[in-house]
This record gives C-alpha cells, sequence and structure tokens, in this order.
C-alpha cells in the first residue's frame, strides 16, 4: 500500500499541473455538456488521460472505472476484486467558477470497499491520502504530513458545523439541518465537504441527493482513518462500491459521532 499510496501521489500532483495550466487561460476550458447536462472541460479530459496512463503502468492488471471513461458493463465489473475509482476533476462546477474548489480523487476499491486514497486539491496545492489501518495524512505544498483527526461531537450539541454544497441543497437536506440546535452551514464544493470533516473543521455532512461513487470513494477513506464514518442512510452500512448501478444512495458523512447513533 506504500508504494502505491507514493505513485498515486505523484499522479495526482501531475493531474493538477495540468490542471492548473488550464484553469489559467479560460479561452482553453472547451467547455461542453454530457448526456446527462453536467458540464465537462478540457481539464477533465486531460487530468483523467494523465491519470489512466499513470494508473495503467502503475498495477497495469488492476481494471479503471473513471466518470470520463466509457461506463463497463456490471456483467464484467461484478468479477473485479480490485478497482481503480477516479474523478479527474470534481467540483467541474466550481472550475468553471474559478473559485478554486476542485479535487482530483483516486481511490482503490477492494471487494466493493475503499482501502486507499487520495485527494489533491490543485489551486491550494494540498494533498490528503489514507490507506486501511494506516490513517489519513494532509500534507501542503510539500510540506511534513500531518495525520488527520475528525472531531468528537453528539448530534444534541449547540452550534454544529454542517457541511453542505455550494452546487446542491435540496428540501430533504434543509429538513435534516433544521432538526440541528443551532447549526452553523459550512459550504463547500467537491470532496473538499469530506475533508474538512476529516480535518475536525465541521462534524456532519448530509447529502441526500445524487452523488456517483468516483465523487466519494477517495474522500471516504480519508475520512473513515481519519475517524469518521460515511453511511447509506436506508441501511446504516458504509457507502459500497462497484454497484450495479454506480449512483450512490443518500448518505450522511461525519466525525466521531459519540454514544448514540444518527
Amino acid at each position: 500500500m506504500t508504494s502505491l499510496i507514493n505513485g498515486l501521489k505523484q499522479l495526482a500532483l501531475e493531474a493538477g499541473v495540468v490542471i492548473m495550466e488550464i484553469y489559467a487561460d479560460e479561452s482553453r476550458f472547451g467547455v461542453e455538456s454530457k448526456a446527462d447536462d453536467s458540464p465537462l472541460t478540457l481539464a477533465d479530459k486531460e487530468s483523467n488521460r494523465v491519470i489512466c496512463d499513470g494508473l495503467q503502468k502503475l498495477t497495469p492488471s488492476i481494471p479503471i472505472i473513471s466518470e470520463e471513461n466509457k461506463e463497463i458493463d456490471y456483467a464484467e465489473r461484478k468479477a473485479y476484486d480490485y478497482a481503480w475509482l477516479v474523478d479527474p476533476v470534481d467540483g467541474t462546477k466550481e472550475f468553471i467558477k474559478r473559485n478554486g474548489e476542485f479535487t482530483v480523487n483516486i481511490a482503490l476499491i477492494l471487494n466493493g470497499a475503499p482501502v486507499l486514497g487520495v485527494v489533491y486539491v490543485p489551486a491550494t496545492k494540498a494533498l490528503y491520502w489514507a490507506s486501511r489501518k494506516e490513517g489519513a495524512f494532509l500534507s501542503t505544498d510539500g510540506g511534513a504530513p500531518v495525520k488527520l483527526k475528525a472531531s468528537s461531537f453528539s448530534m444534541k450539541d449547540k452550534g454544529l458545523k454542517v457541511v453542505c454544497s455550494r452546487s446542491h441543497l435540496n428540501d430533504d437536506t434543509a429538513a435534516f439541518i433544521d432538526k440541528l440546535d443551532q447549526p452553523e452551514k459550512v459550504s463547500k464544493g467537491s470532496s473538499l465537504k469530506f475533508l474538512i470533516l476529516a480535518e475536525g473543521g465541521a462534524q456532519v455532512y448530509p447529502r441526500l441527493a445524487p452523488t456517483m461513487e468516483w465523487d466519494t470513494g477517495a474522500a471516504q477513506i480519508i475520512l473513515e482513518e481519519a475517524g469518521g464514518k460515511v453511511i447509506d442512510v436506508e441501511t446504516g452500512l458504509p457507502l459500497a462500491y462497484n454497484k450495479k448501478q454506480l449512483r450512490n444512495p443518500h448518505f450522511i458523512a461525519y466525525g466521531h459521532l459519540q454514544g448514540e447513533s444518527l
């Protein structure tokens, strides 16, 4: 896992370079609309190329599931033990808005669960990583790694910081937040919503709206290794991966919840 982490970190940094080269020149964005009306830019394509080429060299035998690759039929995917899960630019809307809140997400999935993940924030040069039972870490601009620890809390606490999306806040999410005692909303884009939990800067992130597996896999293992959880609201179990449908169920991510369930 250590050798894989080092390779992934390097790939994420390389993807960040090509992303920021395009980010610096809006005329190169080349914004298109995909079939689901979500945006696609040249940065998504170029980052995907860098990451997928690198992963094929790093681990030729491990298949890649990427947002920007052709979807692999479940008849083939269901036989995977290991698979890479890639979102080359998570937060394309934030990229287009030029607010810096976009990330590079790479996760390794084993039998339906993330076991290794790297998330890079190109605009701030913050690099997060984790592997199962080895902890979660952050390094900024090549600095010394800092071990991450999610904050401890109770759902009855006053003034909980609740992470919500800059681009999505539906009625169900608003209703969840309204049940809390004087909550403070923290708006973030992309997988940064998980990372602020892993750093202890907020306690809860209810996502009662659609997401895809590549949006969450890398950040989930980072949050889990920092002491938090990402729970399917229907089953109460951790989010599962490489499912027949790659869309996630509604979930709640949170830090170290003390002595109670959600």
